[in-house]
């Protein structure tokens, strides 16, 4: 079950477990908020968990939603490897599927107008931007080197069945890339929330949803905010790890 560098890791939601390798990357906060922000996907849906990287959010969406199945899409094959033997080690088999392959080629396995919703944690930076990360497996997961954020966003709104659901979790620097992508696609800004380390910090992540061929009209929600003045999480936060 596990290979060289691997841990297994509790997740202290459910039981849940996830294999990671400490030379490569470790879901970090912006994966498990993008879990919970997803929670609201209907029952029974087909889900595309785009640059699922270790599973994380395939894995903690299969207890917070009621959905038919997860198809977690990874370009890397040796963490989409990782990322299947945690779904083997969860007993999750039938819930989740992790599917090596780049999102450019997402056509060639999905049909047109057939997702009922898709959660994403994608790269964050542009190619050629930032420090070059020598470690390759977090290059890719961190820059654009494979899709930028227009064919990503584009892929998206191809296999969304009209209303399907976006969910996505990013840096605020993108953001006005990001609605003009969206809207562009047709994938209509409904909810955008900013993620604060403190009160006292400017927003770290934003979250987002696009609803397809939806009626324009976005809903900015209350800030989140992980630390309180004490250092110590907040109550949502704790709440969204299980812990309150």
């Amino acid at each position: 079950m596990l290979q060289e560098n691997e841990r297994i890791d509790d997740l202290e939601f459910e039981n849940l477990k996830i294999i990671q390798n400490k030379n490569w990357f470790c879901f970090g906060i912006d994966s498990v908020l993008l879990s919970d922000f997803a929670k609201t996907i209907k029952k029974n849906a087909t889900v595309l968990d785009l640059g699922t990287g270790t599973g994380i959010i395939s894995i903690l969406l299969s207890k917070k939603i009621a959905c038919k199945k997860i198809y977690g899409i990874e370009v890397q094959k040796d963490v989409a490897d990782m990322a299947n033997r945690s779904v083997e080690l969860n007993q999750l088999q039938e819930k989740i599927e992790i599917l090596p392959m780049n999102v450019h080629n997402l056509l060639e396995k999905f049909s047109k107008n057939s997702i009922d919703a898709i959660v994403t944690n994608p790269p964050y930076k542009k190619q050629h931007t930032g420090e070059k990360n020598e470690n390759l497996v977090k290059y890719i997961a961190r820059h654009e080197t494979e899709v930028d954020l227009e064919e990503w966003i584009s892929i998206s709104s191809s296999v969304l069945k009209s209303t399907g659901e976006l969910y996505m979790v990013h840096r605020p620097e993108r953001l006005v890339d990001i609605l003009t992508l969206l809207r562009k696609y047709r994938l209509e800004p409904k909810i955008l929330r900013f993620v604060y380390a403190n009160i006292e910090k400017e927003p770290k992540l934003v979250l987002i949803k696009g609803v397809k061929n939806a009626k324009p009209f976005m809903k900015v929600e209350k800030p989140l905010f992980v630390y309180n003045n004490s250092g110590n999480y907040t109550d949502e936060i704790l709440k969204i790890y299980n812990k309150k």
